[in-house]
């Protein structure tokens, strides 16, 4: 009867403990805030690999409907859709110092539902 309870008892523990990880794991990957807006700033990419970066100068790396942003390079252009933000980790790299080192950073990513030309260039940009 002792033998029965503590390995119902392990077993248990190792579902709760099972789940507890999952569920960590997938929120900490990727947030987002929800609500759709817009963003202005200037294009920059190539490849169906784009980035804006606003007046600000927060930089957004670009997903989703991007297919027709490759004639918008080095101008102003507003983006709608959703940010998201995910954990990015940097490759470690060699310092002056000659040490290794390695940090994980937030990346800041927009996915583009549309878009809109603003400029022919970025110095236009408010």
């Amino acid at each position: 009867m002792k033998r029965i309870l503590l390995l119902s008892s392990i077993l248990l523990l190792s579902v709760v403990c099972a789940v507890a990880q999952y569920d960590s794991q997938s929120s900490a990957s990727s947030k987002s805030s929800g609500a759709s807006k817009t963003i202005e700033g200037c294009l920059a990419g190539s490849n169906g690999s784009y980035s804006l970066t606003d007046k600000s100068g927060t930089m957004y790396q670009l997903t989703g409907d991007t297919a027709k942003l490759d004639k918008h390079v080095g101008h102003t252009i507003q983006v709608t859709g959703m940010t998201t933000t995910s954990s990015a980790s940097k490759t470690s790299t060699e310092n002056p110092t000659g040490s290794m080192s390695g940090s994980a950073d937030m990346q800041q990513t927009f996915n583009v539902t549309s878009f809109k030309h603003v400029s022919a260039n970025c110095n236009d940009m408010h």
